[in-house]
């Protein structure tokens, strides 16, 4: 496989890196205390990619199976253990364990242990995952109709 059509021109290279200390707090809290950490937005990486800190407290937690029509979605196991849906089974993964869904594929994940558990979540190519995260927790007072325009704009389809 060939690389893609350069899309830096320049001589030298520039200075773009991007730091997030670890200590940094988490961008997003929900009331059950998960949190979201934007380690790289889709804006911040022209569309490329995003990638999140998924952080969840013990007992079960995360969505059902759904799929999407637009980005894909890939896990990295980063501590306890989560449940990942495959599209015909719940995979138990443990620290280390990394799990990718093409664009289509069916997938869901949850924490059902009562240990924390967290991962990163990375999307491609890069959408606005930031506003369907921070809408999440006004879903339950919507109407039927609300919540699946709220999930069709956000690209989840669930099944």
């Amino acid at each position: 496989m060939s690389y893609p059509e350069p899309t830096y021109r320049g001589d030298g290279g520039e200075v773009s890196a991007t730091y997030r200390p670890a200590a940094r707090p988490a961008d997003l809290t929900y009331a059950s205390g998960n949190t979201v950490h934007y380690l790289a937005t889709g804006e911040s990486t022209g569309g490329l990619f995003g990638l999140y800190r998924w952080e969840m407290g013990p007992g079960r937690s995360g969505p059902d199976p759904h799929f999407h029509r637009s980005i894909s979605e890939s896990f990295y196991i980063l501590a306890g253990s989560v449940a990942i849906f495959d599209g015909t089974r719940w995979i138990d993964t443990e620290p280390g364990d990394w799990v990718h869904v093409p664009i289509g594929g069916l997938h869901g994940f949850r924490n059902v242990s009562e240990q924390p558990a967290s991962m990163l979540l990375h999307f491609a190519p890069g959408a606005g995952r930031e506003a369907y995260f921070e809408g999440l927790p006004e879903i339950a007072g919507k109407s039927e109709a609300e919540r699946d325009a709220f999930f069709r704009e956000h690209d989840n389809y669930w099944v």
